[in-house]
This record gives C-alpha cells, structure tokens and sequence, in this order.
C-alpha cells in the first residue's frame, strides 16, 4: 500500500514512518501540513493519506485538507489523528464521508498491529472510528437505537452494504432490485432502530451503521 503523511510533529511523523516501514507500506511522501499533502498528491498517487487534524495552515488544517481531497481524489483513503477525542472533530469528518475514512487517536494506533489494521479496513472501504468516539454517537444504553435483532434478514442485507459505504444506487445494483425498494428498507431500518426524521437523512445513516458496526465488527 502506499502512504502519504502530513504530520507537523517532527517525532510522531518520524515514528509513524518507521511503523509503515515496518508494516511492508511504501512512503510516497511525507509532509508538515496539509497544502504541501495536496500538493504531494498531485504528483503521486497513493492508496490512504495520514493527516494530523490539528496543523497548518489553519487550525483544524488537517480536517480542511481531507475535505478538498476527498473532493477531488475520492478513491484515496483517509487516516485523521487526533491527541483528542472530540466529538465536534468526528462531525465534521462525517460530513467528509462514511467510507475509506478513519479516525483514530495518535496513542491507540502506535504499534504495528493497530496502525495496519486501520489501514487495511480505510483501504477496504470501512468507516474506522476509535471506539469511545463511536460510543458518543451510540450509547449502548440507549433504547432509542433498538435492536438489530427486529431486522428482517433483507434490511441486514441493505445496512451492511451501506456500512460498506454504498450509496442507494449501489446498494441497488448489488441486490438486483430498485432505488424505491433500498429506499423503503433504509425508512424501515431508521424506524425500527429508533432514528427519526429529526436527526436529518445522513446523520440517521451514519447512527444506524455505527450501530452495524459495533453489532459485527470487532472493537478497534
């Protein structure tokens, strides 16, 4: 896999390429702040780009930098590190997408086996989000998000092609039936899991993948 890193901390960029080093990953480039990443990915191609969501040239330079590249290279995977687990940060990367996308804190993906599992489930197409941010978003404890278990095997179907990061059409495409019918199921999903409609379309989508997610996957 190739890895592009933009990281203004001289000591966190030089151990994250020691630990893509170690992991088998070619180091296309690797950078200070996100203008010289764009600039980088211009010229190279690259499978997923490491961004620091905190460094120039604004603030929160590395989140406005996943927001242009995903824009313009949608087929590059994004890793977004944080010291911090904000919830303010994981809304606005939510608003950049729901698949090929992680955020992980700098502590929790310091070893060889976190960091390259966040990487292959980025590069496969996953939604990787630290497990107490996750949490913020569905509490366990909430019975407002339901049970899985009320889900008709069609409507498991339908949410696990969206955790992939589907959007409708494809989710259709995939099941050989119509946008209309992927429609009616994910109405049917948000009900059952307790989404309403005042949580707005998307926000319902990434709470019921999320919900998905921590039903089937492994915890990060």
């Amino acid at each position: 896999m190739r890895i592009a890193v933009a990281e203004d901390g001289g000591l966190f960029r030089d151990g994250l390429v020691m630990l893509l080093t170690a992991i088998g990953h070619e180091v296309a480039g690797c950078v200070a702040d996100g203008a010289h990443l764009e600039e980088l990915l211009d010229r190279v191609a690259v499978d997923v780009a490491i961004l620091d969501i905190r460094m120039p040239p604004e603030q929160e330079g590395g989140l406005e930098s996943a927001h242009r590249i995903r824009a313009s290279r949608p087929e590059v995977g994004l890793l977004l590190l944080s010291h911090y687990a904000e919830t303010r940060y994981l809304t606005r990367m939510l608003e950049i997408g729901t698949s090929s996308i992680g955020y992980r804190l700098k502590d929790k993906v310091a070893s060889v086996t976190a960091l390259g599992d966040t990487l292959n489930r980025i590069a496969d197409g996953e939604l990787v989000l630290e497990p107490v941010l996750a949490d913020r978003l569905v509490d366990r404890s909430d019975d407002r998000q339901g049970d899985l278990a009320a889900l008709s095997e069609r409507e498991i179907e339908v949410l696990r092609l969206m955790a992939e990061g589907r959007s409708n059409v494809s989710i259709a495409s995939r099941m050989f039936v119509s946008v209309k019918s992927v429609e009616k199921h994910s109405a049917a999903i948000f009900a059952k899991l307790g989404l309403p409609d005042g949580n707005g379309s998307h926000h319902r989508r990434v709470l019921a993948v999320l919900t998905y997610l921590r039903a089937y996957r492994p915890a990060s």
